[in-house]
């Protein structure tokens, strides 16, 4: 025996499941979704420092000293 379920139907379905799951397990997805948004930061920050001039470790470290 074969059970037929629309398109619709079927949608309706994985959305309440899909919005059920993110709000019982609330904390789970608002840390995977900052970690997701950290490693987009993560990149864009190396691809930005790829193609900008080189500075020594000391220049580096003047700035954190607050000696620059």
């Amino acid at each position: 025996m074969q059970t037929l379920i629309d398109d619709g139907k079927l949608k309706q379905l994985l959305k309440e499941a899909f919005i059920e799951a993110i709000e019982e397990k609330r904390n789970i997805f608002h840390d995977l979704i900052v970690d997701a948004v950290e490693d987009i930061a993560i990149v864009r920050a190396i691809q930005e420092g790829e193609n900008t001039e080189t500075v020594s470790k000391q220049e580096i470290f003047n700035i954190l000293e607050g000696q620059a």
